[in-house]
């Protein structure tokens, strides 16, 4: 099994996740690319997706993600299982935390993608977020702040991990 780790990263925070949860994983499992230097059509050549994004400012795509959004209407995502794993400040920004995270997930369900690791929402002090599913028990994906959470990180990413791992299998 491969896994195609596609992710925008303007502090690098994003990217160390990335590179963390390859560690986790495995390094001859999870393959990591910079959607700046490479298209995101390249996850098509990976049943198993992870896409990383950031929230900046007020509810705003990262940079990278925002020049490649259009692309993703391109992409048929049926067949395809996705992970989502998000960056937000949820103290910063309490009223748009994770809102890139909610966006995303919205952009690949509708290309026919399968969203595995959903994340409990506890633990967490925000007032809204788009990223949020429909009874608000959840973030669509593993919700990261390493503004005022950074101790949590590790062991959410290990725990998250761990959770994705089953639930693609059990997909199988």
């Amino acid at each position: 099994m491969k896994i195609g780790l596609f992710y925008g990263s303007t502090t690098c925070y994003t990217e160390i996740v990335a590179e963390k949860i390859q560690a986790a994983i495995g390094e001859d499992i999870v393959e990591l690319f910079n959607i700046k230097d490479n298209p995101l059509s390249l996850c098509l050549d990976y049943d198993f997706i992870i896409l990383g994004i950031s929230t900046w400012d007020y509810g705003e795509l990262q940079e990278d993600w925002y020049s490649v959004w259009q692309d993703i209407n391109q992409l048929d995502l049926t067949n395809k299982t996705i992970a989502l794993y998000g960056m937000g400040d949820q103290i910063g920004y309490t009223d748009w935390f994770q809102d890139a995270l909610g966006m995303l997930h919205e952009q690949v369900i509708a290309q026919g993608a399968t969203l595995i690791g959903y994340w409990p929402n506890s633990g967490y002090e925000f007032a809204e977020s788009k990223a949020l599913t429909d009874d608000k028990s959840q973030f669509v994906g593993l919700a990261l702040d390493e503004d005022s959470q950074y101790q949590l990180t590790d062991d959410r990413i290990a725990t998250w991990c761990e959770q994705i791992l089953v639930e693609y299998s059990e997909l199988l």
